[in-house]
């Protein structure tokens, strides 16, 4: 078993809460994982990007070879795009529609879904308007990873504890905000599929 994952967004869209999310369900199932440097962190707004290793077995490199991501969970939708070479052919795209412009000459958000849908398997949505509609408009990030679950070779139970342990110190209104989002974007994806 493994799942190779390369999070995708930008600064401050919450990537290192979703892999430490990943991190903490893979604990539970006594998985390897290893996580790449994360890049681009240090400006709110600039590209970010992490490869993340999930496997039964132990792993070598922290790097994801081009060609071979089982999945891209990318929170926004020209960063989806960028790392398209790094995915399998049998891997999926899953990534937020609602797109951060955060440069001048940013395309137009059409022609980038029209290139998100050339891929067969995808899963497109607007986590932010699902984020908001549930009441939980600063999870986003993990309506991503919700709809980003069906494909990541681990119970749903155990990313549900892993949002329990990441976020629990901030209390049991912001657990119970982002298991919701959790959820929602699981049943995106579910519905989909």
């Amino acid at each position: 078993m493994k799942t190779d994952i390369i999070l995708a967004g930008v600064g401050g869209q919450g990537i290192i809460s979703i892999a430490a999310t990943i991190g903490m369900a893979s604990l539970k199932n006594n998985l390897y994982f290893k996580q790449a440097e994360v890049h681009g962190m240090s400006q709110r707004g600039g590209a970010v990007q992490s490869h993340f290793r999930l496997s039964d077995k132990e792993i070598a490199s922290d790097l994801i070879p081009m060609g071979s991501a089982d999945i891209i969970l990318s929170v926004e939708p020209m960063e989806s795009l960028r790392y398209l070479p790094f995915l399998s052919e049998t891997g999926w795209l899953v990534t937020n529609t609602r797109p951060y412009v955060n440069i001048p000459n940013y395309p137009e958000l059409a022609e980038i879904i029209k290139e998100i849908e050339k891929h067969p398997n995808h899963i497109a949505l607007d986590a932010d308007q699902i984020a908001q509609d549930i009441g939980a408009a600063r999870s986003s990030n993990i309506v991503m990873l919700g709809a980003a679950s069906p494909f990541i070779q681990m119970p749903f139970e155990s990313l549900e504890e892993g949002i329990r342990k990441i976020f629990g110190s901030k209390g049991e209104d912001v657990v119970n905000a982002n298991l919701k989002a959790l959820h929602a974007g699981k049943q995106f994806s579910d519905s989909k599929k």
